[in-house]
């Protein structure tokens, strides 16, 4: 990755800020959960809501989202992204999953207009803290002249010594 000064100066990233990363959580439905499963990485799409400044799930109580993610360190990633135009934007949350036991939350949170995609009944929530908010926005560089090239006219594998 570039630094500040780098690809961002090529007009290819630009860092966003926690508001407009925040507001573009709002704008979208569905994510992906990152989290670990026996030492190892899983990945879930959901849909989710922003509520209070939580990210808030719905679940079965018997998922493997339910059994991991209490009380554990998770990451939610959420874009929207054009390959057509090589841009978007994508923001990646990190924080504390924790099931909702608290019966005045959940009835608030059933309110929440959040329809689980996945079959059969779903009446576990989940919260996520938004402690660490990461967010970009990309748009191909203006200098581009073709698929695999970037700013300089060099491919992209020529410019990253292979890869």
């Amino acid at each position: 990755m570039s630094q500040a000064g780098g690809a961002a100066a090529h007009g290819e990233f630009t860092r966003l800020g926690r508001a407009e990363s925040m507001r573009l959580l709002t704008s979208a439905q569905v994510g992906r959960l990152i989290f670990t499963v026996n030492t190892l990485p899983a990945v879930r799409p959901m849909n989710f809501a922003l509520v209070d400044g939580l990210i808030v799930l719905r679940t079965a109580a018997d998922t493997t989202v339910a059994r991991k993610v209490n009380n554990a360190i998770v990451a939610f990633e959420v874009d929207d992204l054009d390959a057509a135009t090589s841009s978007g934007w994508s923001v990646v949350v990190t924080g504390r999953g924790a099931l909702v036991t608290d019966p005045e939350l959940i009835v608030r949170y059933q309110q929440v207009p959040l329809e689980p995609w996945a079959p059969g009944e779903r009446d576990q929530f989940v919260t996520i803290t938004t402690e660490v908010v990461e967010g970009r926005r990309v748009s191909r560089a203006r200098a581009s002249t073709g698929p695999g090239r970037r700013a300089g006219g060099l491919p992209r594998q020529a410019r990253n010594g292979g890869r």
